[in-house]
């Protein structure tokens, strides 16, 4: 049986993983495109994965490291930047991901988070690297299953969906 680190990475990478297959083939104006009224893009979603949730919560909350958070005072990271292009975008989730691996492959899950802002948050910091593993693993389940609806309101492709003929027994 895997070990449990092993296995808590190998879901997230699932996870990253079924994201980035969901958006192949999207070209530069379609992933720069805000379908939602919420106003996002699909580069604008992987720009908030990047920044806010693999950035945030390995570089930041596990490490502290200097300069963790990139985007500046007032700008949200679900905004794309002027200067980047989408493919850049999605490059930069990819050797952030491969970073933040390395980052759980060196530690122990017990690891305990080295900051946590209190006051942004009104609770208590998760107690270690497994609850860290935990909440990314969600957020970006969440967010791939959102880039599945996106997806098939832009052209109708749909992404691990069982077809009848597909289901057993069929």
């Amino acid at each position: 049986m895997k070990d449990q680190k092993h296995f808590l990475l190998s879901e997230l990478q699932a996870q990253r993983h079924h994201l980035l297959k969901t958006i192949d083939g999207l070209d530069e104006a379609t992933m720069l495109t805000q379908i939602l009224p919420s106003g996002w893009s699909p580069a604008g979603l992987i720009h908030h994965l990047t920044h806010d949730v693999e950035r945030f919560w390995f570089r930041q909350v596990l490490l502290n490291e200097p300069n963790a958070i990139l985007t500046p005072d007032g700008e949200e990271a679900w905004d794309v930047p002027a200067n980047i292009s989408a493919a850049e975008i999605v490059d930069e989730y990819i050797l952030e991901s491969m970073y933040n691996d390395a980052i759980v492959q060196k530690l122990k899950l017990d690891t305990a988070p080295a900051w946590w802002d209190h006051d942004l948050f009104g609770h208590g910091p998760p107690q270690d690297m497994s609850e860290i593993l935990l909440h990314v693993i969600a957020e970006t389940a969440t967010h791939a299953g959102h880039m599945d609806i996106v997806r098939e309101l832009y052209d109708g492709q749909q992404h691990m969906v069982l077809t009848n003929e597909d289901r057993p027994g069929r």
